[in-house]
């Protein structure tokens, strides 16, 4: 005969608990009540009326005391679910300090006003966020894991002539993204979109909304930016041509005046041979310098690619101080080190910098010293000198900008010219420990390049 299986007993409530409790608390002061009214000398009258009494007011003060407990149980609990719903207006009123519920919901009440001002803090944020997005001149979108659109500002909707509305759901290759989306991040595309055509920046980002994974796609437009940018370098360029060929055309035609002045006077004057002589070697001189300027600016406009093969730096730099007579430069010992790179062009580097540094030495009759070290991936290569010191310009980068009285102007333009086709970077500094200016060569070692 099959057993029947056991009935899972419910949990009894915690109301019903409470009212249980109740009736238990009352019961013997109850019973012995009875006992001693039943048993006592009374009337059957006064024995059922009082009897009824006591029966009313046990069950009354059970009740009552059941209220007592349930009810800031369910406030309580109504606070709390209000919180859990994202409503924090609520609070408990009247609350007691001296008990252990009223602590309670004097808890309730600070964690209710913290989650409120959270909440507006995020709110300003986001909406500070959504202003910013809508107001930036830059696309964003927003896409999930399966591409489709998310988020889009206004930027976003005039690049693609499409209200947001009907861009949110779409793919973004099928919403005019296609070659954004290919494109590396970080990288640009020379791309037709229907609101724009140019270069642009693409931008990509992961993020997580909802515990999935999205994308952030930022497109901004390079075009207006590198047309301002050769603007002002039109500009530049404009100003020192002007002012470097007016500088010789100003003297060649106040002497050519003056010349022709003295052709036409009557009678001639009669050292009007000599005046001629040394007018015409003036106008000749500046003609030399005007032409000398035109060609340096024409080898700094026409510097080939580099043709990198490996290099040992240390005949590298041995080959260039060989090559500056009028002080020794001293070799600081130094790691044996090769690297990739064009070496005629690297030798027209470092002469640059030996030049400069023995320039500013003989000023202060100091020396000039060369060395270098391996840092970070890279060759550091160092040329220093006891000179008077860097002056405080920003110029001293900018094409035919020079502080020497007979200097052209693109030595350092066209050294860094070459660092960075190198795919490094050249840097001056004044000297920290001492007099002096230190120049700060750093060319990336490759595979190629490591001994």
């Amino acid at each position: 005969m099959s057993q029947r299986p056991a009935r899972r007993r419910r949990p009894r409530s915690f109301e019903r608990q409470v009212l249980q409790l109740s009736f238990l608390t009352g019961a013997t002061g109850t019973g012995i009540a009875l006992a001693l009214l039943w048993t006592g000398d009374y009337t059957p009258k006064v024995q059922w009326t009082l009897t009824l009494f006591l029966l009313a007011g046990w069950l009354v003060s059970a009740v009552a005391l059941r209220e007592r407990v349930v009810r800031p149980v369910q406030v309580l609990s109504n606070l709390l679910s209000a919180l859990r719903e994202g409503d924090f207006s609520l609070r408990a009123q009247r609350v007691a300090t001296t008990d252990a519920m009223g602590l309670a919901f004097l808890e309730v009440n600070a964690l209710a006003n913290t989650l409120q001002a959270q909440r507006m803090s995020a709110l300003e944020a986001t909406t500070l966020l959504q202003r910013v997005m809508e107001e930036i001149d830059v696309a964003v979108f927003a896409l999930d894991e399966g591409r489709r659109l998310r988020l889009v500002n206004r930027a976003g909707e005039r690049l693609l002539e499409t209200p947001s509305p009907r861009l949110l759901g779409r793919r973004g290759d099928e919403a005019g993204l296609a070659a954004a989306l290919e494109v590396e991040p970080g990288g640009t595309v020379q791309h037709a979109f229907p609101g724009g055509s140019g270069r642009w920046q693409v931008r990509r980002a992961p993020f997580r909304m909802e515990g999935r994974p999205h994308e952030l796609l930022v497109i901004s437009n390079l075009s207006r930016v590198l047309r301002e940018e050769e603007r002002q370098a039109w500009e530049r360029l404009i100003r020192v041509l002007s002012h470097e060929i007016n500088n010789s055309l100003a003297p060649i035609q106040s002497i050519a005046g003056t010349l022709r002045g003295l052709m036409d006077a009557a009678p001639r004057p009669a050292d009007l041979d000599d005046d001629l002589r040394s007018g015409l070697g003036v106008i000749a001189t500046r003609s030399e310098a005007l032409g000398r300027f035109m060609a340096a600016y024409a080898r700094l406009a026409r510097l080939p690619p580099p043709e990198p093969v490996e290099v040992d730096v240390g005949a590298w730099v041995g080959r260039a101080v060989a090559l500056e007579t009028r002080l020794p430069v001293a070799v600081v010992a130094s790691p044996e080190a090769v690297v990739y790179a064009d070496p005629d062009q690297l030798d027209q580097l470092l002469i640059n910098l030996l030049r400069n540094a023995v320039d500013a030495a003989l000023e202060t009759s100091g020396g000039a010293r060369v060395g270098w070290r391996r840092e970070n991936g890279a060759l550091a290569l160092w040329v220093e000198d006891d000179g008077p010191g860097l002056p405080e310009s920003a110029n001293l980068f900018v094409p035919f900008f020079t502080t020497k009285p007979r200097g052209t102007g693109i030595g350092l333009a066209l050294s860094r010219q070459i660092a960075e086709a190198h795919g490094g970077t050249l840097a001056l500094e004044n000297r920290a420990d001492a007099r002096g200016a230190r120049a700060w060569l750093r060319i990336p070692l490759t595979e190629a390049a490591e001994p």
